[in-house]
């Protein structure tokens, strides 16, 4: 039992109230939105070029930041084997329950998505008005489809921010290395010049 158990059967209850197209376009989201994070970080990068090498050391490490985040966040998974909360609260969801062994805490989706807000935004601050609502609203999607418990994205958002935020900062020190690649044939990676 959870003390969020009450929250979550409740969001489910509301999913399964509200009409079919909403509930449709939250599943597409929650299954397909992280690729809006994956052409944000392209955006940052194409944007960071013209703007110096720290910016542009600190878009090209975005991919490897949210790789790091997810498997940090999987570390969390492999330990404490948390259910679904639709295999132990046996509620109706708009999307199928996943099966068991499939461990819930914290949610994946929720730790990419603020790895890459966060990626985002210490590299662009206009793009990461964007990232950063969308990453709520990723994790927000993942209890309305009935795969996590509020808990599970909440802490998924805090895994995943803080291993971008600390991550992202750090690629600032591989800007010599970032000037280093603009003397190659590289240099349209990391110019706009």
């Amino acid at each position: 039992m959870h003390f969020d158990d009450g929250f979550y059967t409740w969001v489910t209850d509301l999913a399964h109230r509200t009409p079919g197209p909403l509930d449709t376009l939250i599943a597409l989201w929650s299954d397909y939105g992280l690729a809006l994070f994956a052409v944000l970080m392209v955006l940052a990068w194409w944007r960071a070029r013209p703007l110096g090498t720290v910016r542009t050391a600190m878009a090209l490490a975005a991919p490897f930041v949210v790789v790091a985040a997810y498997a940090v966040n999987d570390l969390f998974k492999a330990v404490v084997h948390e259910q679904r909360p639709c295999q132990t609260l046996h509620t109706l969801t708009v999307e199928a329950c996943p099966p068991l062994g499939d461990w819930s805490f914290p949610s994946n989706h929720a730790a990419i998505a603020a790895a890459a807000a966060a990626a985002v935004l210490l590299t662009d601050r206009k793009l990461g008005a964007i990232a950063v609502p969308a990453a709520l609203l990723m994790a927000a999607s993942r209890v309305w489809v009935g795969a996590h418990y509020p808990h599970d994205v909440v802490v998924g958002l805090v895994v995943g921010a803080l291993v971008g935020l600390v991550l992202t900062l750090a690629a600032r020190r591989a800007a010599p290395f970032v000037e280093r690649l603009g003397d190659t044939r590289l240099r349209p990676l990391v110019t706009a010049r």
